[in-house]
């Protein structure tokens, strides 16, 4: 037991600091690209990475499934059976790599028609989309080790080749990247670290797994129908995933050029950033629902719920709250005062998720419990309302209704649906729930808007970096302090803790 304990916090400890490393690596690198290559060629890059981001629905769900696998066969010593497993999905994975070069080459192709690009920004897109279609193929050949090493519970090894492979990166394009050609480096520089990516993650997943071994032998159809089973599921939430987050750049890049498409990405880019803490509480539900499921320990589950619920909302109304009255300041800090517009384009994103997160937390808590079809297919039926609603209302509002047609789903299929769906599954009354996970809240929420406002109206500025984190630390400092208050008028009434 000692021994899995320390594993968990050598995995844990891994995981946080070199997620947060990589966070703050891809927050100074987004401007550093932006500056260097100027708002047509950037907007030019996104629009292609958003197209090329679409590649993640050829790895079919089966991410999940091979991680699952290896772990239940090397817990048993069953190597034949994991053998079987990894062979297949290297076999599935290394095809579709060949689909991907196959796709790029046709997108190649018809490149002229996608955008209106002249002679030379034509010949080098038509190299960048070669390029990341190597990488794409690289990357799905490679995945099925890096499955190896999360069912082997390795994440720290995972994400340690993780984060190298960010720094290289950064110091390779900081070294060589230029107006002239820049997209051209940007995507041989994405490549080169995939390929030293993949050659760790496949020498690690051997030498964890002496036993490993890819053989024709071990191709069965018996266990091709096995995996299906369990990867159905998984990819109709991968296709849902990138028809919300991978389409409204393409929607804006064909819609109104390369161009538009920067002030939105500055805005999704930092919303992603805000959000990506926050996921981590529904992370961890997942396997906790799951154990106390099976112990049909439904009370403790349902706390578990209202606190994780709770925490997230807390914290996405703080966030929220610090980007209405400083996310100006802050985008102007980033990337410049050019892209003022951004700011509304991030209220709007990061409003949606005030009810994304909490209802994040549910969707794991069904998921870990088995109850994978619903939070699915829900999920799915808000993607495609996404992609409606963002073609609908972008001809007469613009990049603005294109946020809007991504926002309007998350509060009818995530609040609306989803929510009562889970409540009922879990066995919560929503008034209760409501009365446990927000209210709780309230306080805390108010002395963070007070300070908030109480700074706005005393300083004129806060457009420098050291302003922004000493106005984040006060607002930790506020928001504490209404919780603290809340606590103890709680200790005062005898009322159970939320």
């Amino acid at each position: 037991m000692s021994a899995q304990r320390v594993s968990l916090v050598r995995n844990v400890t891994a995981s946080w600091l070199t997620h947060a490393a990589s966070l703050a690596i891809g927050f100074f690198l987004m401007p550093f690209v932006l500056h260097t290559l100027g708002d047509s060629a950037y907007g030019t890059w996104v629009f292609i990475t958003a197209i090329a981001s679409n590649a993640g629905l050829l790895y079919l769900g089966f991410g999940d499934t091979i991680g699952r696998y290896v772990a239940q066969y090397q817990s048993r010593r069953e190597w034949d059976r994991l053998n079987e497993v990894v062979t297949l999905i290297v076999t599935i994975y290394s095809s579709m790599a060949l689909l991907a070069l196959a796709v790029a080459a046709l997108l190649a192709l018809f490149a002229p028609s996608l955008h209106d690009w002249t002679r030379t920004e034509l010949f080098e897109v038509r190299i960048v989309i070669l390029l990341l279609g190597l990488t794409v193929a690289t990357g799905l050949a490679g995945s099925a080790f890096g499955g190896v090493l999360v069912g082997m519970r390795r994440f720290d090894v995972e994400r340690g080749i993780a984060f190298a492979g960010d720094l290289l990166r950064l110091a390779l394009l900081v070294l060589f990247l230029k107006r002239e050609s820049g997209l051209i480096i940007i995507a041989a520089v994405f490549l080169a670290m995939t390929i030293v990516d993949n050659l760790a993650i496949v020498w690690w997943a051997f030498r964890l797994v002496p036993q490993l071994s890819i053989r024709p032998r071990y191709l069965k159809w018996s266990v091709l129908r096995e995996c299906l089973h369990f990867s159905g599921f998984a990819l109709l939430n991968s296709i849902a995933y990138q028809l919300i987050y991978a389409t409204d750049t393409v929607v804006i890049g064909c819609v109104f050029g390369a161009a538009a498409v920067v002030p939105y990405q500055i805005a999704l880019r930092l919303c992603q950033m805000l959000r990506q803490p926050i996921t981590k509480i529904a992370e961890i539900c997942m396997p906790t629902a799951g154990a106390l499921h099976a112990q049909s320990d439904r009370g403790t589950l349902q706390r578990m719920v209202v606190k994780a619920m709770g925490v997230s909302f807390l914290l996405a109304a703080g966030l929220f709250t610090g980007i209405y009255f400083f996310g100006d300041q802050l985008i102007a800090s980033w990337v410049g005062d050019e892209y003022a517009d951004s700011q509304l384009l991030l209220l709007v994103l990061f409003g949606g998720q005030l009810i994304a997160l909490p209802v994040g937390v549910l969707r794991s808590t069904l998921f870990g419990m088995g109850a994978v079809r619903g939070p699915a297919l829900v999920y799915l039926a808000e993607a495609v309302c996404n992609v409606v609603l963002s073609l609908i209302l972008c001809q007469p509002l613009g990049v603005f209704g294109v946020a809007l047609g991504t926002v309007i789903p998350i509060f009818v299929f995530e609040a609306g649906v989803l929510l009562p769906y889970g409540l009922k599954r879990i066995g919560l009354s929503p008034w209760p729930m409501f009365r446990d996970t927000v209210v709780p809240q309230l306080l805390p929420l108010t002395a963070l808007i007070a300070y908030a406002m109480s700074v706005d109206a005393t300083t004129t500025s806060h457009a420098d970096w050291f302003s922004l984190a000493a106005i984040t630390l006060g607002g930790g400092v506020a928001l504490a302090t209404g919780w603290l208050a809340h606590s103890a008028v709680q200790r005062h009434l005898d009322l159970p803790p939320p």
